[in-house]
């Protein structure tokens, strides 16, 4: 379908911008704080408290998003988006928000150290780590540690599917659920949707891309390890169950589908919803685009109902 009037007025909101791949690290990310939507629509939580988690090179802040702090509540670990090069706790605070009212489960957002500063796979273990703090010490902080899913949003995506990847390789913890949104999956330029929608008229662009994975990667190979493109993993057996949302006009959305498709081969439930007429990015922008609050809505559904099943 055509682009929608909403994914129409945010690229004109964009018009005349730099590219990225052209800015250096600095710039690009004071370019993506200044680019947020203002103001942002922050939705009231019961409780929203920063804390760190520890990590294989320190200390990981994290942000706890809670609806209910006097229950023990499942939870999701959150990974932001960004190219695995920009995004905070603060970039993605209202998806966060509106995630941990939507699902009744506490949110648990983590601040996973960046590129190019630290190459992969310092995201990866990062999001690993805190899989595995959640599933050991998430009981102090009334997160159920028998209830725990991962979900994140395009690199935060990545990170995700990887953690999963991860907990089963390496025996636990154990996760429940994974929800993709736009999930890089594959270093793979070459799929039809990077053809249609790479050339930066519909938003994120295949020069961005190329950029991100230099940034994040030392080479074409580390690239194409499994733990930095999980749709190269040489099996997707044993993981949990999965949501994958993608976006029409989107470079990602092949690369999302495809994922989508291995998993269900491999006999992991996999859910695939592409959003028509929308863009890299939609589900971020709650106040935007209705599809994103629609998109909220659905992560939030498929979480309560893999969380029930486990009472």
């Amino acid at each position: 379908m055509p682009l929608t009037a909403e994914a129409q007025a945010a690229l004109k909101l964009r018009a005349g911008a730099p590219p990225l791949h052209t800015l250096s690290v600095e710039q690009a990310r004071a370019a993506s704080a200044a680019a947020r939507v203002k103001p942002q629509v922050q939705e009231p939580v019961a409780r929203v408290e920063d804390l760190t988690i520890p990590g294989p090179a320190g200390e990981i802040p994290a942000r706890l998003y809670s609806p209910n702090p006097d229950a023990q509540l499942p939870a999701l670990l959150y990974f932001h988006g960004g190219g695995w090069v920009l995004g905070d706790l603060d970039s993605h605070d209202p998806l966060c928000r509106a995630l941990a009212n939507r699902s009744a489960a506490a949110v648990v957002s983590v601040d996973y150290r960046l590129a190019p500063e630290h190459k992969y796979p310092a995201a990866a273990e990062d999001a690993y780590a805190a899989a595995l703090w959640l599933a050991e010490h998430g009981a102090e902080w009334g997160a159920d540690p028998t209830r725990i899913a991962v979900g994140g949003d395009s690199a935060g995506g990545n990170l995700a599917a990887v953690a999963v990847l991860m907990a089963r390789d390496r025996g636990g913890p154990e996760l429940r659920a994974q929800a993709l949104i736009y999930p890089v999956t594959n270093c793979d330029f070459g799929v039809e949707s990077y053809r249609l929608n790479g050339d930066g008229s519909v938003g994120l662009s295949e020069d961005a891309m190329r950029w991100f994975w230099r940034c994040y990667t030392r080479s074409p190979a580390e690239a194409a390890e499994p733990y930095a493109s999980p749709l190269r993993a040489d099996t997707l057996l044993g993981l949990p169950p999965a949501l994958v949302i993608t976006a029409e006009y989107d470079p990602l959305r092949d690369e999302g589908e495809a994922y989508a498709a291995r998993l269900e081969r491999s006999g992991v439930p996999a859910e695939l919803i592409r959003y028509d007429g929308v863009i890299h990015g939609f589900v971020g922008q709650l106040a935007a685009f209705p599809e994103g609050g629609a998109a909220a809505d659905r992560i939030a559904q498929f979480l309560r109902k893999t969380f029930r099943t486990l009472v």
